[in-house]
């Protein structure tokens, strides 16, 4: 998959440094994880597929003064948001040392003054307003909605990346949409 060539595809404009990020992101990844196992995606096309579904909701989000991230993992989604939109403050919460390093090396790597990396679970974190609310395969709705309650207040959003079963986990009694691509429903929440 030719990150590039999708996101124009799917009229997504990024400037050339959100591609030069990710270049390098990619080249860290790939090291880290044959040493550290951070994630599943283990080649080129695995890791784009990763990129592309993380970055694709910046085509119908409004914009956010800050995103936390639950379980960002190896970086997906809220690293690669944090290259999407710089002017964005970008919390990425990872409880897993490994992971949580490998965020930071990237953050210095690259210099980016937007991010923050909070190695603990997303329990222990000071609650404060947060805009946007993101996190992939972490666990269901429900439970991630508790989790997301200290951090959202009028006007915040979640935005969850979710499989299909989707729409068996939402309560049609909440203010939702669903944005479905070939891959991936994205579920947003509004508060």
């Amino acid at each position: 998959m030719d990150i590039q060539a999708a996101l124009k595809n799917d009229n997504i404009e990024l400037d050339e440094q959100f591609f030069k990020y990710v270049e390098r992101y990619k080249e860290h990844l790939k090291k880290w994880n044959k040493i550290h196992n951070l994630t599943g995606a283990k080649n080129d096309e695995l890791i784009d597929k990763f990129i592309y579904d993380a970055v694709y909701p910046v085509s119908f989000l409004p914009e956010v003064k800050t995103i936390l991230d639950i379980g960002t993992g190896a970086g997906f989604p809220g690293m690669i948001l944090a290259f999407a939109l710089p002017q964005t403050e970008v919390i990425l919460c990872e409880p897993l040392q490994k992971r949580a390093s490998f965020l930071q090396f990237i953050k210095a790597d690259l210099g980016l003054k937007n991010v923050t990396v909070a190695n603990c679970r997303v329990e222990e974190l000071e609650p404060r307003p947060i805009e946007l609310v993101t996190s992939r395969a972490v666990t269901d709705t429900k439970m991630l909605m508790q989790l997301s309650k200290p951090f959202v207040h009028e006007g915040s959003r979640l935005l969850f990346y979710k499989g299909e079963k989707v729409f068996d986990e939402v309560d049609p009694a909440l203010k939702h949409q669903i944005i479905q691509t070939k891959k991936r429903h994205y579920l947003i929440i509004e508060i």
